[in-house]
């Protein structure tokens, strides 16, 4: 298997690990009466899969967003040149007081 595909399916089961985590966790501190409201409700199963789903989409497209970024390689030195930028003062022009 490809090590892309393979780092991808990792941070899938990584995010989903995450999501069943954090639904947890809304639904134990009742963020927001959540947990009333999905066990009152006779659908309240489905928001509950609707969020670990949804939750898993997200927390798994960021640690394969951050898993990927840390894969870059450092060459040379970095940067790019340090360049001072010299700054000169406009001139501006005033009128001359004249007689009054």
């Amino acid at each position: 298997m490809p090590q892309l595909v393979r780092l991808y399916i990792v941070s899938i089961a990584i995010g989903f690990a995450l999501a069943l985590v954090f639904t947890a966790l809304l639904l134990a501190l009742d963020v927001g009466t959540l947990r009333h409201l999905v066990t009152a409700t006779r659908g309240g199963w489905m928001a509950v899969l609707m969020l670990v789903v949804f939750h898993t989409i997200l927390f798994s497209g960021v640690q394969f967003g951050i898993r990927i970024m840390l894969m870059a390689r450092k060459e040379g030195r970095g940067g790019g040149l340090r360049q001072r930028i010299r700054r000169r003062p406009a001139p501006a022009s005033v009128p001359a007081a004249g007689p009054r």
